[in-house]
C-alpha cells in the first residue's frame, strides 16, 4: 500500500490561509471598538466593518476572473497590495482620527480576503481526486492558528509608545502582506488536472450551467447555507447569552471554543472523507447543523448551548469542507471552474454576510427559539434536496501521486 503524500505547496497554502484568517480575526474584534471612537453617530460604529463584508461580495467573482486571466499565484501577489494599504491606512485613520479612512482601511481589507477566501481551491489544483479534499481540509485548518495569533497580536500590539491604541493593529496587516508576499513567491502556480486550457466564460455561460445543474446549485448551497446559518447562530448566541446575563468572560469561552470547533476538525475532515465519502461528510455537516438547533429549541441554560455552539462549529466545518470538495470534483475537467468557484464564493459570502446583520432583527422580531426553528427548517429542505440529488463521487482508495 503506497502513502500518498501532499505536495509542500499545500503547506504552504496553509499558511497563507492562516495570515488571511488572522486578519480577519483581527478586523472583528477591533472593527467596532475603534469604529466606536472614530464614528461621527453611534450607529455607525459598525460601518467600517460592514463595507469589508460588503468589498468581499463585490471583488469574490472579479477575483476569480483575474485568476482565469493570470493564474493564481501573479492574483496572490497582487492581492497583497490592499492588504498592505489596509494597512498603512488604517493605521492613519486612527492617527488623524478619520472615520472615512477607516473604512477605506476594511474596504481595501475585503479586497484581499475575496482573493486569499481562494487558498483552498489553489491547493487542489493539479492534485489527484485523492488529495483534493485532504488539500483544502488542510489549508481550511488554518484558522486554528488565526485563532490563537489573532488574539495574541491584538493583546500585545493593542497599546504602544509610537503610536494610539489599536494603531500597531492595523499597521501589523501591511507586515502580514510582505510575509503572504513572500510566501506567495514560494508557490509553483500549477493548473487543475485533467482540465483544459482555462478559457474565459461570460457570465451568462457560468449561470446557465449552475442553474442547469441541479447538483451543482446543491452543492453550492451546502457550503453557502452552512455558513449562513453558522454565522447567524454565533451572533446571536452571544447576544441570547447576554440576555440571560451570562458574565462576558463565559460567553467569550464559549465562542472561542466555537471557532476551535470550526477550525480545528479540518487536520481529520480530509481522512473523513476519503473514509466514507464526500456525500457522508456533507450530509453529517447538515444534520449537525440540525442538531445545534433542536438543542437551542429544548435548551436555554449556558452549558447547553455551549455545547450546541460546539456542534454549530463542526457542522460548518463539515459542509464548509465537504461543500468545497464536492465543488472541485463536480468541475473536474470544465474549463470555466474559476469562475464557478467565484460564483460558490460569492454565494459564501452574501449568506456569511445576512447571517451577520440579521442577529439582532430576527431576534427581535421572532426570538431565539423562533430563529432555530427557521434555521431548522432551512437545514431540513437542504438535507432532503441533498439526499434525493447529490450523488457522492467515488474516491479512489489509493493513487500515487506524481
Amino acid at each position: 500500500m503506497t502513502a500518498i503524500r501532499l505536495p509542500f505547496r499545500t503547506y504552504l497554502y496553509f499558511l497563507a490561509q492562516s495570515i488571511n484568517l488572522t486578519t480577519a480575526v483581527m478586523s472583528v474584534t477591533m472593527a467596532a471598538i475603534v469604529g466606536s471612537s472614530l464614528a461621527p453617530e453611534p450607529w455607525q460604529s459598525t460601518v467600517p466593518y460592514g463595507f469589508q463584508f460588503l468589498f468581499v461580495m463585490l471583488f469574490t467573482l472579479p477575483a476569480s476572473r483575474v485568476m482565469a486571466a493570470i493564474g493564481r499565484k501573479k492574483s496572490f501577489l497582487l492581492a497583497t497590495l490592499p492588504l498592505a494599504a489596509s494597512g498603512v491606512v488604517g493605521y492613519g485613520a486612527i492617527e488623524m482620527k478619520q472615520f472615512s479612512l477607516l473604512v477605506a482601511s476594511h474596504a481595501l481589507l475585503g479586497m484581499y480576503i475575496a482573493f486569499a477566501n481562494f487558498n483552498r481551491f489553489a491547493a487542489s489544483d493539479g492534485l489527484s481526486a485523492t488529495l483534493k479534499p485532504r488539500a483544502i481540509s488542510l489549508v481550511v485548518a488554518g484558522g486554528v492558528i488565526a485563532a490563537l495569533l489573532g488574539p495574541l497580536l491584538i493583546r500585545n500590539l493593542k497599546t504602544s509608545s509610537f503610536a494610539q491604541d489599536f494603531a500597531a493593529c492595523y499597521a501589523a496587516f501591511t507586515v502580514l502582506a510582505i510575509v503572504t508576499l513572500i510566501l506567495n513567491l514560494f508557490i509553483k502556480d500549477v493548473k487543475p488536472s485533467g482540465s483544459p486550457s482555462v478559457k474565459r466564460s461570460s457570465r451568462g455561460q457560468v449561470l446557465k450551467l449552475v442553474l442547469h445543474d441541479k447538483t451543482l446549485v446543491i452543492v453550492i448551497g451546502i457550503a453557502a447555507i452552512g455558513y449562513g446559518i453558522m454565522n447567524l447562530l454565533m451572533i446571536q448566541a452571544s447576544m441570547h447569552l447576554s440576555h440571560l446575563h451570562v458574565h462576558f468572560s463565559d460567553i467569550s469561552t464559549a465562542i472561542q471554543w466555537h471557532v476551535l470547533a470550526m477550525f480545528a476538525p479540518s487536520f481529520f475532515t480530509g481522512i473523513l472523507i476519503q473514509k466514507f465519502g464526500l456525500k457522508a461528510v456533507a450530509i453529517s455537516g447538515i444534520l449537525l447543523l440540525l442538531l445545534s438547533c433542536g438543542i437551542n429549541i429544548v435548551a436555554q441554560g449556558y452549558t447547553a448551548l455551549s455545547i450546541s455552539l460546539l456542534i454549530l462549529g463542526l457542522g460548518w466545518n463539515f459542509t464548509y469542507i465537504g461543500g468545497s470538495a464536492l465543488l472541485t470534483s463536480k468541475l473536474e475537467g470544465k474549463s470555466c471552474f474559476l469562475e464557478v468557484q467565484g460564483l460558490n464564493d460569492l454565494a459564501v459570502s452574501v449568506l456569511a454576510t445576512l447571517g451577520a446583520f440579521a442577529p439582532a432583527f430576527l431576534l427581535s422580531l421572532m426570538g431565539w427559539s423562533g430563529t432555530n426553528i427557521l434555521s431548522g427548517l432551512i437545514c431540513l429542505l437542504l438535507l432532503g434536496s441533498s439526499l434525493v440529488f447529490l450523488k457522492s463521487p467515488q474516491l479512489p482508495p489509493q493513487e500515487q501521486q506524481s
